[in-house]
């Protein structure tokens, strides 16, 4: 009985997350877009397919698969193969979010569970390049791995970090890695203009991002212990999923303290 629609819900995340997008072209090339564009509409053909095969409503219109396209290339590297990560739209739309009953009745998070799906490539999944690369649209990508801030904190190398990229950097998103991660600064705003238009709520984002916070700054392993966190909260993606992922209608509380313990 409430104003919002699936479909208005949805297309206030894809506009939350199309600075990110401008931010991920602008930092890789053209590529970061047509990854994006060639994910989106497998996602849609997927489910569309999947829809008229068995008979179930054709619900392609609430965009929920376009959201799902936009999220998963924004978990993979702007040289993933085309093929690649439409494995990771069939396996996300039909076997995690259609053969559950569709949307709001999968146990997971599509575009987290391809994700994890398409590690099965390791090579695909891990090759990264360094900020203002221009992979080219088509064809094999011949990319060097290039070091993530992940790559480094990983490892407790906090120096070696700085040395790479400053926190501006991190802020800003000239930095390596996947394409939805880079701009901490235009994740922040769209998380922003989701809870301005109550799509979300603060409970889960904040608890998420605070636990990170709290905890590296504990243990910073023997870094300075606000940088370190700083790093933290900066890269990684951190804020993607706190935002975009984490607050998932289908697989998070309802509640507001189910929210924040789930946050934590």
């Amino acid at each position: 009985h409430s104003k919002p629609t699936t479909q208005t819900i949805m297309r206030d995340v894809l506009i939350a997350l199309a600075p990110a997008m401008i931010m991920a072209v602008y930092v890789f090339g053209l590529r970061a877009l047509t990854v994006t564009a060639v994910s989106v509409l497998a996602c849609y053909l997927f489910e569309k397919l999947y829809c008229k095969m068995t008979g179930m409503d054709d619900k392609t219109y609430d965009l929920s698969a376009c959201v799902t396209g936009v999220l998963l290339a924004f978990v993979c590297p702007v040289t993933i193969p085309y093929w690649c990560i439409i494995l990771g739209d069939f396996f996300a739309i039909v076997v995690v979010k259609q053969l559950f009953g569709g949307v709001g009745k999968n146990f997971l998070n599509p575009a987290l569970a391809a994700r994890a799906f398409m590690l099965s490539w390791a090579g695909e999944m891990t090759t990264w390049v360094g900020t203002h690369s221009r992979a080219p649209l088509f064809g094999a990508v011949d990319a060097v791995t290039y070091p993530t801030p992940m790559s480094f904190l990983h490892q407790n190398d906090l120096a070696g970090l700085q040395e790479m990229y400053d926190l501006p950097d991190m802020l800003v998103g000239f930095i390596g890695g996947s394409l939805g991660e880079v701009s901490a600064l235009l994740l922040i705003l769209g998380g922003v203009y989701m809870v301005a238009r109550k799509i979300i709520t603060w409970y889960i984002p904040l608890s998420y991002i605070g636990t990170v916070a709290v905890l590296t700054f504990l243990f910073p392993c023997g870094n300075d212990p606000l940088t370190w966190m700083l790093y933290h909260v900066l890269g990684g993606g951190l804020l993607l999923g706190a935002f975009f992922m984490a607050t998932d209608y289908v697989t998070s509380p309802v509640t507001k303290l189910g929210q924040i313990v789930y946050g934590i």
